[in-house]
């Protein structure tokens, strides 16, 4: 059995218009919300064995805040370029890619790609029109590989986003 918790990078800064839509950090909110999320995270006893993002600023930071609450070592932190506005069937062979000693892996990215990826993923019928900022979408994969997860095989444990207190 594999978990999954996919997260879309807390909500980035528009300040500086010079900036790459790459190099754009997070904003007040999105450095307070990313611990905050971690915390509900571990409030449930959630332990990653793995740590995935887009290279993205915001991306990254979002991760390292999610890393620096849960206890796993930043510098361990792995980043694939792919996930940077990933579509659905790109975030799949990301994730076929995953080595299976991994049971535990959090993975963090951008709409709508993670959105579209999420209700995807999904065996029962589900429609999340939106994946928030800093929203987190956990499921379970019945796999023991990483490369038999397919479309339609997951089981969606929770969907949980800054606002839903």
């Amino acid at each position: 059995m594999k978990s999954l918790y996919i997260v879309r990078h807390a909500k980035s800064s528009w300040e500086d218009s010079s900036q790459s839509d790459f190099e754009r950090g997070l904003n007040e909110r999105g450095k307070r919300d990313a611990p905050q999320m971690a915390k509900r995270l571990k409030a449930k006893e959630i332990h990653p064995e793995l740590m995935l993002s887009s290279p993205a600023k915001r991306a990254l930071s979002t991760a390292k805040r999610f890393a620096e609450v849960l206890n796993y070592p930043k510098k361990n932190i792995k980043t694939d370029q792919k996930l940077y506005h990933a579509d659905e069937d790109t975030m799949l062979s990301v994730l076929h890619t995953i080595k299976d000693k991994y049971n535990t892996v959090v993975l963090f990215g951008h709409n709508p790609g993670l959105t579209d990826f999420v209700n995807t993923l999904v065996a029962e019928e589900t429609n999340i029109d939106n994946v928030p900022t800093c929203g987190v979408v956990a499921f379970n994969l019945d796999a023991e590989s990483w490369q038999d997860v397919s479309w339609a095989s997951a089981k969606m444990l929770f969907f949980d986003y800054p606002k839903a207190l």
